[in-house]
């Protein structure tokens, strides 16, 4: 039997991309979101090939493409004067059977990629964003085989609406996450070291860098790379815990000067942005649960060093998609919904939460970049790949698992 209707709640990218998935296949879709506007602080801005497959299937690649750029590759780098490279890797095509470059990751800041997803629901016959909905109990009706959400409206009211299914998009402090499992459940742990993204505009083209870099370092770890092609870099760096706001402030500019070329003062560079925030390894212990479903930030949570943390949040969309549109569609039953229970909580144990933690540790777990590279396993395989011995076996390549996984292999032959 078609599904009569699918509550999203969150208009983040993850909640937007699965409106406009579910729409896009004829299925009724209502979006609610608490706030009054997209987000547009300093978030994550690279897409990788799997998440630009799901960009295609949503129709909006090419418009992604087109306000974005292609970025160069990605070096790690030592914080001396010359910022000399350890180890770098171009940008590749992840997909031979695609069109040369269609998958080649893409750079777009996520308040941009928000705007093209809103632009495209708003579009659709059979979706509705609903902004200044704030989500307050959630339940489920077994008598009419169907889950509701409490909302309250801005004017101070409240009303219940009911769907088929309620996906929770709604982030790291998911209200559905927590109605379902308590406000202080959520599996994992957070990191001493705090993290300060920063968006600002600086002149780096003297200094031969990339269009985006990692410095190996035990005090200034850090990340700067291009997100703009009006020279707009995003600067995320390391920090120790415990700070407020305003001391974490207060430390910025010296720590510009420490660790960025040219040692500049604050009237060198114009700060855009400056965000800091704590860094969680977490992940819940069911992604669905009867009629409600989780996906992305409200349902795991990396460090974002790699960006498995966004590009695992769209694979959960993609796999989401296809085993809702399976029940629509009388393909699947819903014990496919168990299935990518089980598996996209798999493939962040296996495989996000490992790569992503030591993404972030090899910046500064190591006396310095000499340790690591003598040390760390992964700038051993891209130094053994890039300069490979005589008569030794050609290196794996280091290119991450697939966060994607394919759910219509589970539906009826």
């Amino acid at each position: 039997m078609p599904l009569s209707k699918i509550i999203v709640v969150g208009a983040g990218p993850s909640g937007l991309l699965l409106t406009l998935l579910l729409a896009r296949a004829n299925i009724t879709v209502e979006l609610l979101e608490q706030t009054h506007s997209l987000d547009t602080n300093p978030r994550a801005s690279h897409y990788t090939a799997e998440s630009c497959m799901e960009f295609d299937r949503a129709g909006i690649l090419d418009e992604v493409r087109a306000q974005g750029f292609t970025p160069d590759g990605v070096s790690w780098r030592r914080l001396d004067e010359r910022k000399t490279r350890l180890v770098s890797l171009r940008n590749a095509i992840n997909d031979p059977d695609a069109e040369p470059g269609r998958y080649r990751m893409v750079c777009l800041p996520l308040h941009k990629l928000g705007k093209i997803l809103e632009a495209r629901v708003r579009a659709q016959p059979t979706a509705e964003i609903k902004y200044g909905h704030k989500v307050v109990e959630i339940g489920e009706d077994a008598g009419k085989g169907k889950a509701w959400v409490r909302v309250e409206k801005e004017d101070g009211s409240s009303e219940v609406r009911e769907a088929d299914y309620v996906v929770g998009c709604d982030g790291a402090n998911s209200i559905v996450r927590r109605k379902l499992f308590g406000d202080m459940v959520f599996p994992g742990f957070t990191w001493d070291q705090q993290i300060v993204a920063t968006n600002m505009y600086y002149d780096y083209e003297p200094y031969d860098y990339d269009d985006s870099q990692f410095f190996v370092h035990p005090e200034h770890w850090h990340m700067v790379a291009k997100i703009q092609t009006d020279g707009l870099y995003r600067v995320t760096y390391g920090e120790v815990g415990g700070l407020t706001y305003e001391q974490l402030k207060e430390r910025q500019p010296a720590k510009f000067q420490a660790f960025l070329p040219g040692n500049p003062t604050p009237d060198k560079y114009k700060l855009v942005n400056f965000s800091p925030y704590k860094v969680h390894q977490r992940c819940v212990d069911k992604m669905r649960v009867g009629r409600f479903l989780l996906a992305a930030d409200a349902a795991h949570l990396c460090n974002p060093f790699g960006g498995m943390g966004l590009t695992g949040g769209i694979a959960d969309i993609g796999s989401l998609y296809d085993a809702l549109v399976g029940i629509h569609t009388g393909q699947a039953d819903d014990s496919i919904l168990d299935k990518y229970d089980e598996v996209r909580r798999r493939i962040w144990h296996d495989i996000i939460n490992p790569i992503s933690s030591d993404n972030m540790t090899r910046l500064f777990k190591y006396s310095g970049p000499d340790e690591a590279m003598e040390k760390d396993p992964f700038f051993k395989l891209v130094t053994r790949m890039q300069n490979p011995g005589d008569g030794e076996d050609e290196p794996p390549n280091p290119g991450l698992p697939s966060l994607r996984y394919d759910m219509t292999q589970h539906y009826r032959k």
